[in-house]
């Protein structure tokens, strides 16, 4: 059987939105898709970073806006922002959020499991 070719192989699921977000966070300012593409390790078509960009306006993870005639794109929030996201983007995917969320606190190690004691108890507060 022969080798798949190695310029064909499919990148892991989530591997360019990680890194069109990652070029995101180090700009100054909203950005072009060309300046994304610019600033990629990967060498992409524009066309695939538009998509990229896309799909990660659905999922809330970037913004928009028009400046002149094209777009300029900014990341939604920091990345404790999107690691928030993405936390409940995957509660919402489950039928029990309740033994999704007792399997998570329940391997938390100590030091984390205390920090969110702390945190829940900060947000009873307010």
């Amino acid at each position: 059987m022969a080798e798949p070719d190695p310029r064909r192989r499919r990148r892991a699921q989530g591997t360019l939105e990680t890194q069109v977000l990652a070029a995101l966070h180090q700009a100054e300012g909203p950005v072009t898709a060309g300046w994304v593409q610019e600033h990629l390790a990967a060498d992409l078509a524009y066309t695939t970073v538009m998509t990229v960009l896309a799909r990660l306006l659905t999922k809330n993870a970037v913004t928009r806006s028009r400046q002149g005639r094209s777009f300029v794109w900014m990341p939604a929030a920091d990345e404790a922002g999107l690691a928030a996201l993405k936390m409940h983007r995957v509660l919402d995917r489950e039928e029990d959020r309740r033994a999704v969320l007792a399997s998570f606190i329940t391997t938390l190690p100590e030091d984390d499991e205390q920090l969110l004691r702390e945190l829940l108890d900060r947000a009873g507060e307010d």
